[in-house]
């Protein structure tokens, strides 16, 4: 069985072509989820950029992590739960560490666009604490450490799949459950890919969003509604409350 490391990968001034590729590949690994990326994939003028200095580790990671490929795999085709979770893992190096910072992520997609959730992580105080402008992204929490949460560590494990797992074989969130009732999963790393634990698809699940704001009958009346929605309809749901002039509060899961 494989295990996570907590090991850094640095960009210096005096890297070595060589060192600069390594670099570049690490990234393409981290954020990408470890897929394998043909030629016509990859960033040219991004990595050209990055090997000549006028780019930073950190924006050639937002235009990775901002480019077709990386929304075609966890944009597009996976519930928004697991590209939230996979944004945290591949950005952060961690796994989310509660309902409010899914709820927070998934509602500022909605609002703001794809390409605002993908700043949220890159131009935050945190990655700058972790990773500032020249370290590749990596796993953190891996290792226990004092003052560290438990439920932390076993989520980061859970997300990890081994070091030859690909992150976009999986569509369906693998911590919805555990996020939602705050309650620990079993830390167990597989060492092939598969899924770590029993949860759900979030698209099974039922979600209740509190709302402040216009009732869709009323546009007049202004009042704290909850809406009860199939994970399926989520996202249209909170689109609609969004066009009628609604703040979401929360979203938490019922069932």
């Amino acid at each position: 069985m494989s295990v996570v490391l907590d090991a850094s990968i640095e960009l210096q001034a005096t890297s070595s072509p060589d060192e600069v590729a390594a670099v570049i590949g690490a990234v393409y690994k981290q954020v990408l989820g470890n897929p394998h990326v043909m030629e016509s994939e990859r960033l040219v003028t991004a990595e050209s950029q990055l090997a000549d200095g006028t780019l930073t580790v950190r924006e050639f990671v937002r235009a990775v992590a901002q480019s077709a490929f990386y929304r075609r795999r966890y944009f597009e085709t996976c519930a928004p739960y697991r590209f939230v979770e996979l944004n945290f893992k591949h950005l952060l190096g961690r796994a989310p560490q509660s309902q409010a910072e899914l709820s927070q992520h998934i509602c500022l997609c909605v609002e703001q666009g794809y390409d605002a959730e993908i700043d949220s992580y890159i131009d935050s105080d945190e990655y700058q604490e972790k990773f500032g402008e020249n370290i590749v992204p990596y796993y953190q929490g891996a290792k226990t450490r004092l003052g560290q949460s438990q439920l932390g560590y076993n989520r980061t494990l859970s997300l990890y799949q081994g070091y030859a797992g690909v992150d976009s074989a999986f569509k369906a969130s693998r911590l919805v459950e555990a996020i939602a009732t705050n309650s620990s999963s079993k830390a167990a790393v597989p060492g092939t890919g598969g899924r770590v634990a029993g949860y759900k698809d979030a698209t099974e699940k039922t979600f209740k969003i509190l709302v402040k704001g216009s009732k869709f009958d009323s546009p007049r009346r202004i009042s704290t509604t909850e809406y009860i929605v199939p994970g399926n309809r989520m996202t249209p749901q909170i689109q609609r409350i969004h066009r009628a002039g609604g703040s979401i509060v929360s979203i938490t899961e019922v069932a």
